[in-house]
């Protein structure tokens, strides 16, 4: 491919610090970096405790026992997510209960949660789609009401904002990804932020293997041992080092990669207006972070021939998530709380063009390529 759909970025001193914790006497789990990563994390969202982990998904696996989930409890979200919002909820022997999205936003609809909610009920997972954030005032909302744990799934979203807040801030927990794809990078990674102060002791205990190791380190205890479940979510002190170099460069790779979002957005208003596509809709209270460009075609069979074309002028180009509600293990461990119909048309009509830091070059061969087969393909009728 001339144009590949994603290439992971140095920024500054991510080799040096690599070093650094190589060359240190604590290379594993919770060393100076990775408190570093902490305090940043936890100072730009302003949020009281922020965890580093081996992924999101071992966040997201985090956030299900935090909820206390039980077999036959219920978690709704949407379909239209990664498959490790649901597996984190199945693994607990819970049923994930999918609702439909929003045409907008492609988001979680909040005006379909509260009529799935059940006695099993237990926590509402939102998934913040390309780094655009839900609505959650009403979210929040509902789960007051509900007494409902809400927890935001913003792997994509990190220094996006809501009313200005930041997304990650506004949940009681959220869960973000650090991997290679994500704005910020180190290689694979991710963090739980803390927002409900009620959850902090338990979440330093379950991602100590179920010990109590980070209050012995404070010196709260005389020894540590073990005293509730858990498992080993520890990334190692070299990924939190080259983690806080992408972190110090956090503002000046946020203002590109909106950009580059920009330059698409604006190439692609003509064929908006002609009805051979539709553009991201950022709605006006919320401020996002540009962590993919997608463009929506008429149909199937359109967004088909638009990949097909794209691979051929050498882009690598791709469609996105299969609905889970439809995949053989949401058929197995899942149920529908609403109709699917924005899901599955989304799904089958989204095309994500590549976006990457050092993308600037290469931009107008991505964009006069759709061009080409949109405009060529209308003009000769077909």
């Amino acid at each position: 491919m001339t144009v590949g759909f994603n290439r992971p970025s140095v920024t500054g001193n991510e080799f040096a610090y690599v070093r650094q914790a190589v060359e240190s006497a604590h290379i594993s789990g919770d060393g100076s970096f990775t408190r570093r990563c902490h305090t940043w994390l936890q100072e730009r969202l302003g949020s009281p405790r922020a965890l580093l982990t081996h992924s999101c998904t071992g966040a997201l696996e985090m956030a299900a026992l935090l909820c206390e989930l039980q077999p036959g409890d219920e978690v709704i979200m949407p379909s239209f997510t990664f498959v490790s919002t649901a597996n984190a909820v199945v693994l607990r022997g819970a049923i994930p209960v999918f609702v439909d999205i929003r045409a907008d936003t492609l988001n979680i609809d909040e005006k379909l949660i509260e009529a799935a909610i059940t006695p099993r009920t237990r926590a509402i997972f939102v998934v913040h789609y390309a780094g655009v954030a839900c609505e959650m005032d009403a979210i929040m909302s509902i789960a007051a009401q509900h007494g409902l744990v809400v927890v935001e799934d913003a792997a994509q979203a990190l220094l996006a904002r809501y009313k200005g807040r930041m997304l990650g801030a506004i949940g009681d927990l959220a869960a973000i990804s650090f991997h290679e794809t994500k704005n910020l990078i180190s290689g694979e990674g991710g963090a739980l932020i803390v927002n409900a102060s009620r959850f902090t002791d338990r979440a330093e205990i379950i991602r100590e293997k179920g010990t109590n190791r980070s209050a012995f380190f404070r010196g709260e205890v005389d020894k540590y041992t073990w005293v509730d479940v858990g498992s080993s979510y520890l990334p190692s002190d070299m990924i939190a080092g080259f983690l806080l170099a992408q972190f110090e460069n956090a503002e000046a790779l946020l203002a590109k990669r909106l950009q580059l979002w920009d330059t698409y957005h604006d190439a692609f208003a003509g064929l908006e207006t002609k009805g051979y596509l539709r553009r991201p809709i950022i709605p006006g209270d919320c401020e996002h972070n540009a962590h993919m460009y997608y463009l929506l075609l008429p149909e199937l069979r359109g967004r088909s021939r638009l990949l097909d074309e794209l691979r051929q002028a050498g882009i690598q180009a791709t469609f996105h998530y299969v609905p889970l509600h439809s995949s053989p293990a949401g058929l197995r461990y899942s149920r529908v709380g609403s109709t699917m119909a924005v899901t599955d048309a989304s799904a089958d009509r989204l095309v994500r063009l590549p976006l990457w830091y050092g993308i600037e070059s290469l931009q107008p061969q991505v964009i006069d390529a759709v061009h080409a087969a949109l405009d060529g393909r209308h003009a000769v009728g077909a």
